[in-house]
């Protein structure tokens, strides 16, 4: 049963079912990104320790660079859709005709909620 439910996710949404399946690459971002946060924060508390501003400043910018590297998606569009938009806006209607019917039918949903909570 579990099989078919992937073949059928793999059919219905296949970028979605790639995002599932591509678990090592996050996973080795993720560590490579955490031990970049932890080297940074060794930096921000010694610099601060030592009194040393350029080493905190330094340890900041890793911490930070760290939770970019951790958080970053490879591969896919990286440009979100704005909320209540319908994702076609400046992209034409390819975008529009790549939106799944799912999230149609959610936003169909929503729409009625909030109209009838008026």
């Amino acid at each position: 049963m579990l099989a078919q439910m992937e073949r059928q996710l793999s059919s219905d949404d296949p970028k979605l079912a790639q995002t599932f399946s591509g678990g090592k690459r996050r996973t080795s971002r993720i560590v490579l990104g955490a031990l970049v946060v932890l080297a940074g924060l060794g930096m921000l508390v010694g610099g601060v320790a030592q009194h040393m501003t350029w080493l905190g400043i330094l340890g900041f910018l890793a911490m930070f660079g760290g939770v970019l590297v951790a958080m970053s998606r490879t591969g896919g569009s990286a440009s979100p859709v704005a909320p209540g938009g319908s994702g076609a806006s400046g992209a034409g209607p390819a975008k529009a005709a790549s939106r799944s019917s799912f999230m149609t039918r959610l936003d169909d949903r929503w729409d009625r909620r909030r109209d009838s909570g008026r």
